[in-house]
């Protein structure tokens, strides 16, 4: 094949260097994500209050993690580099947690915390915490679909509500 003025040859590449290339292209990108987290595969309930903390979010994690804790909830899953925390089910009245998905007793009272701590800005992370109850026990469906927010006025909605209040205090907003 001859070079005629204005045509330009493409330069020839092995075959083998472009399969090695990608195989190790393929590997580096394996390498740098990690698919495993602690966090559950749903999203918060879209009534979740949400607030934006000066802090990221592994600081707000932890942040969350020890006030449950002093508050007396027992935190069943909590993670600060996924930023997550989740409580047991925990009914007000006895002040007594009940782990896994167990019949939780009163099921009007007994809620759940969920946070999610997210980047926004930079240095700063929106919380949104969801506190949950189930009106119904159903074991045919999963729990998440029979979750409900508490309502307003509700000892979850309060914790909530004093644990948001004493985040900004500490964190600022």
């Amino acid at each position: 094949m001859r070079n005629e003025p204005g045509r330009f040859r493409r330069p020839t590449i092995h075959s083998a260097f472009r399969i090695q290339h990608s195989a190790f292209a393929a590997c580096l990108f394996a390498a740098a994500c990690t698919p495993t987290t602690t966090r559950p595969d749903f999203m918060p309930l879209p009534e979740a209050l949400s607030v934006v903390l000066y802090a990221r979010p592994p600081r707000v994690a932890g942040e969350v993690q020890a006030w449950l804790a002093a508050q007396g909830l027992e935190v069943e899953l909590a993670n600060t580099q996924d930023a997550y925390v989740e409580t047991a089910w925990f009914e007000p009245r006895s002040k007594r947690s009940i782990r896994g998905d167990r019949d939780p007793g009163a099921l009007a009272g007994t809620f759940k915390i969920r946070c999610w701590a997210d980047p926004d800005a930079p240095g700063k992370s929106r919380l949104t915490v969801e506190a949950v109850y189930r009106p119904v026990l159903d074991p045919s469906r999963p729990e998440r679909d029979l979750e409900v927010l508490v309502p307003p006025g509700h000892e979850g909605a309060k914790l909530v509500d004093r644990m948001i209040d004493e985040l900004k205090k500490k964190l600022g907003t």
